[in-house]
């Protein structure tokens, strides 16, 4: 399983990725956030504290995205405007 070295977030509820391979890409979280368990998400000061953990991603309230998740949602979303290394 690939490791997420680097998590930046951005506006708009996305966070740039960088993995322990090489892969980068943005990660849009906004379609996963009407689930009550990612609700605390929407306030944009929490989520700004996105670190990588384990092998994927995490804020101090332990929501989560496994590296596996948030790779393939980069391969299978990503508009032009957004290159996927």
């Amino acid at each position: 399983m690939d490791k997420i070295i680097k998590a930046i977030p951005l506006d708009d509820y996305r966070i740039e990725i960088t993995t322990s391979s090489g892969f980068s890409g943005i990660f849009d979280v906004k379609p996963y956030m009407s689930g009550s368990a990612f609700k605390e998400l929407t306030d944009e000061s929490y989520f700004s504290q996105v670190c990588p953990a384990h092998h994927g991603i995490r804020w101090p309230n332990e929501q989560d995205f496994s590296s596996d998740t948030i790779i393939w949602d980069i391969q299978h979303t990503a508009t032009p405007a957004e290159p996927v290394h």
